[in-house]
């Protein structure tokens, strides 16, 4: 009898497995198929558009969660603040109003992409935290030159603007603090990127193979 138990305990194990393999290893942390594919479903939703399950969609959705894991421990590390749940409920009401006016419609989304509103709320949490990163641990450190907005306002902007109001004057400072923040962001996207290669560097990120096939 026991036997005949321990065999069943050991088949429904091995379905537990390939159920919900592990993808990816990061660090001492891992990266379920069932979390990529949540995580599909979560962007396809908040997108409007139908879940992309490919290998490549896949691979490309492990890698950002990949990041994602390496940015919330340096978050913990750090003592940063987490946002909270009450932050993202304006946007989340927006949402549904932009997209699910009536009736049941929001709830019925959810249920066709197989994601509760508790995991939709986590997604905007985590997308409010990632900026909040950002802004707190890059920006601080960007520096634009006056030069710089210049030579992207000749060379971006004013040719737009130009032909957008043809005949209308073109003035810098209608458009110095978009500059400014577009080049700061892509300042700080630029010193998130590094700092993410060298995190990776010191973390042991493991890819399971078998997991994106």
């Amino acid at each position: 009898m026991r036997k005949s138990v321990t065999a069943l305990l050991l088949v429904f194990a091995a379905r537990a497995e390939t159920i919900d393999r592990i993808a990816v290893s990061v660090g001492n942390g891992v990266i379920t198929s069932s979390a990529i594919d949540r995580e599909i479903r979560l962007v396809a939703f908040q997108q409007r558009r139908q879940p992309d399950f490919s290998p490549a969609n896949r691979r490309g959705t492990a890698e950002r969660m990949v990041d994602r894991k390496l940015i919330e421990r340096e978050l913990a590390s750090s003592h940063y603040p987490p946002l909270e749940e009450s932050e993202v409920e304006p946007e989340l009401a927006q949402f549904r109003k932009d997209f699910f006016p009536a009736g049941e419609a929001f709830e019925r989304a959810l249920a066709e992409y197989r994601i509760t509103e508790q995991d939709f709320k986590k997604q905007l949490l985590w997308q409010g935290t990632f900026v909040s990163f950002l802004d707190v641990r890059f920006r601080p450190g960007v520096q634009v030159t006056d030069q710089e907005i210049q030579d992207y306002f000749t060379s971006k902007v004013e040719p737009l603007a130009r032909a957008a109001h043809p005949g209308q004057t073109v003035s810098l400072d209608d458009y110095r603090d978009q500059i400014e923040s577009t080049l700061a962001g892509r300042r700080a996207d630029e010193q998130r990127d590094i700092w993410l290669k060298e995190a990776r560097q010191r973390t042991e990120v493991v890819f399971h193979d078998e997991a994106f096939r």
